[in-house]
């Protein structure tokens, strides 16, 4: 058996399922490995190790011919998920110590799956970032290169993954959160379709755009993961009401008579061109296998950075204001209420996510909700229409997910825009509300790119399909980072 550690989550599975592993003493081996790598890469800002053992030990005991493929296995939680007794602080000063009494609704179904938590993953302050810089307690590597980011908002999920702390972890997406730090670290992530899976006990950024979903080393995992924590929610409005398919089974392999949209707006300047030259090798990879690649047009594609840098820093004002410090987190000290409220919020929130706070303020203020949040909702639905009639002639599209691999720490952090720009081929996604999946597809410098697949509402069973059919006749996927 390979080392512990570099187990995918189907493999550590089949030997559980076997009796060649215990869930105990892979939960302990993953617990070490956390510990010993921990200070380099800083992943998790908490660790569950007592919990995660107890859990083992039941997981082990409880264990059946009926238990499923997540029984036993340990995973890991973005910070911004809620975890009944378990400290949840978004990455965010304003709420240092804060323990939810409850648990988020993807947290109780992969409980009920019989996964473990280990601990809570690093990312951007309310998940507000894509390097992973802006937390308030401590910028997460990247395990390819120490002094490089490994991407945000999910970048301590992404970079638990790589550097094989834990198989499998749970990230939140919304702008391109799950899918840019999947591609620069590695590994395999997916964006399911806004209503896919529920948003209950995740603590809002964006409230028309979040989407919490799995990042692992291979599709098939993801698969597994999707499986558990997609579904209908009653406790969650944007829930939606739909049976949730046997993403396993339709991971067939075959791939003849698809149909691969290749948008033009997705390969312009400002594009790596080694990164570009990766992503149009797996296009023809796809192609080899029996895919036909077809050039179409998101003419609205251009304007997807404006509009989603007016409508989630609107939606994040209004989800924001409830953090005063009265009801949650710490409280600094003020000659009275208000004073004490704007001491709080001044000190406690990060400068990204009280630039945004401004920004979205400003863009719902009388007198420019019009000019500016209307207008961008408007701009919303032609993007959305561009994806709608795009998957009238392909049944999904494949592009480049970050236009650079991972950058040097630092490098964009008094650059807005250029930080902002990192996502530039992930925003969309968000604004149409449709599913992504990135998969590793090849190497520049050293570093991991990834190839982003795109697909129509609620078809994340046609991306897995496709995915995995890449990742058989491909081993990027399998290349593990040395990390000491």
């Amino acid at each position: 058996m390979s080392e512990l550690h570099q187990l995918t989550l189907q493999d550590a599975s089949a030997a559980l399922a076997a009796g060649e592993l215990t869930s105990f003493a892979l939960t302990e081996a993953l617990l070490e490995r956390i510990q010993r790598l921990e200070p380099m890469v800083r992943a998790f800002l908490t660790v569950s190790g007592e919990q995660a053992l107890e859990a083992a030990r039941a997981a082990d005991a409880s264990r059946s011919s009926s238990s499923g493929p997540l029984h036993g296995i340990p995973i890991g939680i973005k910070d911004v998920i809620c975890t009944r007794g378990v400290t949840t602080t978004c990455g965010s000063a304003i709420l240092e110590g804060f323990v939810p009494p409850y648990n988020a609704t993807v947290v109780e179904r992969l409980n009920a799956a019989g996964a473990i938590s280990v601990g809570k993953l690093n990312c951007d302050e309310f998940a507000m970032g894509s390097s992973t810089e802006n937390s308030a307690y401590q910028v997460t590597r990247n395990p390819w290169d120490y002094e490089r980011v490994p991407g945000g908002s999910s970048g301590g999920s992404a970079a638990a993954v790589a550097a094989g702390m834990v198989p499998a972890s749970l990230g939140t997406d919304t702008g391109g959160s799950i899918r840019q730090p999947a591609a620069l670290c590695g590994v395999s992530g997916l964006k399911p379709t806004y209503g896919r899976v529920s948003r209950y006990g995740l603590i809002a950024y964006g409230s028309s755009l979040d989407q919490i979903g799995p990042l692992a080393w291979s599709v098939a995992d993801l698969a597994l993961m999707l499986e558990a924590i997609a579904g209908h929610d009653p406790r969650d409005g944007t829930s939606a009401n739909l049976p949730v398919p046997n993403y396993r089974a339709a991971l067939t392999g075959e791939l003849r008579g698809l149909r691969v949209g290749v948008p033009r707006e997705y390969f312009v300047a400002g594009i790596d061109p080694a990164v570009e030259a990766v992503t149009r090798t797996a296009l023809e990879v796809l192609r080899e296998q029996g895919a036909e690649l077809v050039e179409v047009s998101l003419p609205h594609t251009k304007y997807a950075l404006p509009t989603y840098y007016i409508i989630a820093p609107a939606e994040a004002s209004a989800n924001l204001a409830r953090y005063d410090g009265v009801r949650y987190g710490p409280r600094e000290p003020g000659a009275g209420m208000w004073e004490s409220i704007e001491t709080t919020r001044g000190r406690r929130f990060g400068a990204e996510v009280r630039r945004r706070i401004m920004l979205g303020t400003y863009a719902l203020s009388a007198g420019y909700y019009d000019a500016y949040y209307r207008r961008a909702q408007q701009v919303r639905t032609l993007i959305k229409a561009d994806f709608s009639q795009a998957f009238a002639h392909v049944d999904l599209l494949a592009t480049p997910t970050s236009p650079t691999v991972a950058f040097k720490i630092g490098q964009k952090l008094d650059d807005p825009l250029a930080m902002y720009l990192s996502d530039i081929c992930t925003l969309p996604i968000n604004l149409a509300g449709v599913p992504g999946l990135v998969v590793p597809c090849g190497f520049s410098a050293g570093l991991p790119v990834g190839l982003q697949l795109i697909g129509p509402a609620f078809a994340e069973e046609h991306l897995l399909r496709v995915g995995d059919a890449y990742q058989r006749v491909t081993d990027w996927h399998k290349q593990r980072p040395v990390v000491a």
